[in-house]
C-alpha cells in the first residue's frame, strides 16, 4: 500500500445542517471535531506507508475510527454493525463524510 497524503477536506455543509439538526446540544464527536478539528493528518502516517503500491485509504480517517472503537469500548464485531441513523450522523461529521 503507498501513501497519497490528501489535504483533509472540510464537514460538507448537508452533513453539518443535518448533524446540527439532530443533535441540537451535539454529540461528543461533534463536539470533538469542531473544538479540535483534525486530530491526525496523512503526513503523520508517512512513514508506515510505501511509495509504490495500490493507495491506501485515508490512514487520518482510520485512525479516528480506531478512536471512536476505543471510545464506545467496542469490539471489532461491534463496531461494524450498523448503527443508527442518529449515531451515523455524528460519525459523518467527525470523518467528514
Amino acid at each position: 500500500m503507498s501513501l497519497h497524503p490528501q489535504p483533509i477536506p472540510p464537514v460538507p455543509e448537508a452533513t453539518a445542517r443535518i448533524a446540527r439538526a439532530a443533535f441540537p446540544k451535539g454529540n461528543i464527536y461533534i463536539k470533538i471535531r469542531d473544538t479540535l478539528g483534525s486530530i491526525y493528518v496523512d503526513e503523520d502516517f508517512a512513514d508506515l506507508f510505501s511509495v509504490k503500491g495500490q493507495p491506501a485509504q485515508s490512514p487520518w480517517r482510520l485512525a479516528l475510527i480506531s478512536v471512536m472503537q476505543y471510545m464506545e469500548n467496542l469490539s471489532d464485531r461491534q463496531a461494524c454493525r450498523l448503527q443508527s441513523e442518529e449515531e451515523l450522523i455524528g460519525n459523518m461529521h467527525f470523518l467528514c463524510l
